[in-house]
């Protein structure tokens, strides 16, 4: 049944369960992977490379903490929603609506700031070609591979996440023998801690949307064993690859002159070896391997979530269909790549980072509130993957993910007033409307 009371068949709602570990495991570095490219780099134009160095490292802590406990939670309810069937178990329609909703915001911008460097990274190559041009044709190639299949898509996200970790590694290889020291401290901390905590959404960058396999739980073969393999594997390759790239790069050049491009590890190549070097250019043509495995990613993310909040009544039903051949939310992908490409011509890069880190920590902070909340309210629940540590893990996430929001709000405060007044009228208008009382009760198990 739909939302609406209108019968369907089972077919049009159920998702192909294909995905093996070394599958999520590809999905979690490929959905972060872009953010070891471009993003982050940003965070030294209001921090310097120490002190953006000490936001880092506090962000690698909450994300090593947040993931080992939401894995708990994606393994005890593997649900393609992920955040929101968590909030929704937890807390009810109003638990599932912000989940939701923070989560949406995530993916549908993050797409965005990718096409936008997919863009720049070409234009390096081939001056002639246009930014904006680039990223559209992204969004129309990638959301026609999305709807082959989750079998083939996650297939070529397998093999693009390769070649981006290899290319990481040959640029780590390539740089390291030209790292300065004195390059890398030389006013490394211009802006004290103010500009630690303003850093932290760039920060965040790094690792941003690794949380997305839980989006493709339901099509995972044995989620209870495979999902705890993908997102360990998967969070100890990001948290090696990115205070790797941070560190190699801010010893290569004074940091002034990578902060605010699309395309620092080029950049930082070209200085090292000399923009027409063959290497230099060969790792810029492969760079966009790393760009388009994330945005792959986040485009199969984004269709899940709205595939997800339509099945559970948040969204126009006709987005909880999924195709009859290809067992792909087709309608799903599409609305969400139309928005998308609207969104390109509405922000900067930094901003988009800024918008997505937002509603990525306001995901968090309610899926960590939710694994208490659970542990509490269902304490019989089957758990194949229990939070280690606990409550010892989840509070320091839960703490530090408090400290990322208050940043993001006090250094960004019309866009987070924008993100919160959307989110406080739409419960306005579910309420309203009373389509909150046609929300159904989550199941338990």
């Amino acid at each position: 049944m739909t939302a609406s009371g209108t019968p369907t068949s089972h077919t049009e709602h159920t998702l192909k369960k294909v995905l093996k570990p070394v599958h999520l495991w590809a999905i979690a570095v490929g959905l972060v992977i872009s953010g070891e490219y471009f993003g982050w780099n940003y965070g030294w134009g209001v921090s310097g490379t120490i002190g953006f160095l000490i936001a880092t490292l506090i962000v690698t802590v909450f994300y090593v903490t947040f993931i080992f406990s939401f894995t708990e939670l994606t393994t005890a309810i593997p649900q393609a929603g992920g955040p929101f069937a968590y909030a929704h178990r937890a807390f009810g329609w109003w638990g599932g609506l912000i989940a939701g909703y923070a989560t949406l915001v995530e993916f549908l911008v993050t797409p965005t700031a990718i096409a936008f460097a997919l863009g720049s990274y070409a234009h390096f190559l081939y001056p002639s070609l246009n930014v904006l041009m680039v990223a559209f044709s992204c969004y129309v190639i990638f959301v026609a591979v999305n709807l082959l299949g989750i079998k083939e898509s996650a297939t070529l996200s397998l093999v693009v996440t390769l070649l981006a970790v290899v290319e990481l590694l040959i640029y780590i290889g390539l740089v390291a023998p030209h790292f300065s020291i004195t390059t890398f401290t030389t006013n490394g901390m211009p802006y004290g801690w103010h500009g630690i905590f303003e850093a932290l959404p760039f920060a965040i960058w790094f690792y941003l949307a690794i949380e997305g396999v839980a989006m493709v739980a339901e099509e995972a073969q044995d989620p209870h064993r495979t999902i705890a393999k993908g997102y360990t594997y998967g969070i100890l390759t990001l948290v090696v690859l990115a205070l790797s790239v941070m560190i190699f790069t801010g010893g290569i050049a004074p940091w002034q002159q990578l902060s605010k491009i699309d395309y620092p590890l080029p950049a930082s190549l070209s200085i090292v070896l000399g923009r027409d070097n063959p290497l230099t250019q060969m790792f810029a043509s492969l760079g966009l391997f790393g760009l388009i495995a994330s945005f792959h990613g986040t485009i199969m993310g984004y269709s899940r979530q709205i595939f997800a909040l339509a099945r559970g009544g948040y969204l126009p039903a006709v987005l909880g269909r999924v195709h009859a051949r290809y067992q792909t939310p087709h309608w799903a992908l599409v609305v969400g790549g139309a928005v998308g490409c609207l969104a390109l011509s509405l922000g900067t890069t930094d901003q988009v980072i800024i918008l997505a880190a937002l509603g990525a920590v306001v995901m968090y902070i309610i899926s960590l509130v939710a694994l208490f909340v659970l542990r509490k309210k269902e304490p019989d629940m089957v758990r194949p993957f229990k939070a280690p540590l606990y409550p010892y893990f989840p509070i320091v996430a839960l703490v530090l993910a408090v400290l990322c929001l208050l940043a993001i709000v006090w250094f960004n405060l019309l866009l987070s007033l924008c993100f919160f007044g959307v989110l406080f009228v739409l419960m306005g208008i579910f309420v309203l409307t009373r389509q909150h009382r046609r929300i159904p009760v989550a199941k338990r198990a």
